[in-house]
């Protein structure tokens, strides 16, 4: 049991106490329902848009609050990135195409507790590279959050998503990272998808934060657009990525985004 109410570690994590957990797994579990609902949603001919705005409506009905909608003057309670969009894609009148692979990305606030996570859905039919590199980030991510266990650090999380995907001839985007979260939407730690075991800060029960790797089927260097908010691959490679919110446990790690339905990889 945590007795340190409320304390912060050296490195400015929070350490949050056992009763907190709930309140994360019920903003998770609003968030991961959205993401089940919007695989209905993703077919050749929508628009991002559309999906966007059933988003915004299912988490007011939900009386729930979209962290995105405001935050920094963005305007949607969705990012939504095709294709070799690496992240924070505005959603609008683009029209999906057959083979377009998609990440959503949904962070609710309820109860002032933040649920964050994204995953993968495709418009019609999936192309064998696009279903590979879908699976090598679902996998990355995965084996990332089998790296959260008491005495492991930040830099164990981060090299074992770095060497898996590199060991698939993919890269391992370094520009964008996993973040701290709970009662707010970023705070420390940064969540590096790459690193050396051993270096970084050293996990302990009650840190709650995001995994969230993005992965390229080309290199991994990526540039933001002059909107501000939309990050491409700079070969034009396509992209991926997975992202669930965890708390640290006694005996390692509690995933606070599962999908109710099981629907978190698009091929279910």
């Amino acid at each position: 049991m945590n007795d340190h109410k409320g304390r912060v570690t050296r490195d400015g994590i929070r350490i949050y106490e056992d009763a907190d957990f709930a309140g994360m797994h019920v903003a998770g579990k609003a968030t991961a329902q959205i993401l089940d609902e919007v695989a209905e949603l993703v077919f050749p001919g929508q628009t991002t848009g559309a999906i966007d705005k059933y988003i915004e409506d299912r988490v007011s009905e939900m009386g729930a609050t979209s962290a995105t909608i405001g935050y920094r003057g963005y305007k949607h309670a969705s990012c939504i990135s095709v294709n070799h969009v690496v992240c924070h894609g505005i959603p609008g009148d683009k029209k999906l195409k057959d083979g377009d692979i998609i990440n959503i990305d949904v962070t609710v606030i309820i109860d002032g507790w933040f649920g964050d996570s994204s995953r993968m859905y495709v418009a019609g039919k999936l192309s064998r590279k696009s279903e590979r590199l879908i699976q090598v980030t679902h996998d990355s991510l995965m084996k990332g959050i089998e790296a959260v266990k008491l005495g492991n650090t930040f830099g164990d999380i981060g090299h074992a998503i770095q060497s898996y995907v590199e060991a698939q001839r993919m890269s391992v985007v370094r520009d964008f990272c996993g973040h701290g979260l709970g009662r707010v939407f970023h705070s420390p730690p940064n969540v590096l998808h790459y690193g050396r075991p051993g270096t970084g800060a050293v996990l302990e029960e009650g840190m709650f934060f995001t995994i969230e790797p993005m992965v390229n089927l080309g290199r991994a260097e990526t540039k933001v657009l002059a909107d501000e908010w939309t990050a491409v691959t700079r070969d034009k490679s396509l992209s991926a990525q997975f992202e669930h919110s965890i708390g640290v446990t006694s005996d390692g790690f509690e995933i606070f985004t599962l999908s109710p339905a099981d629907k978190f990889h698009p091929t279910y």
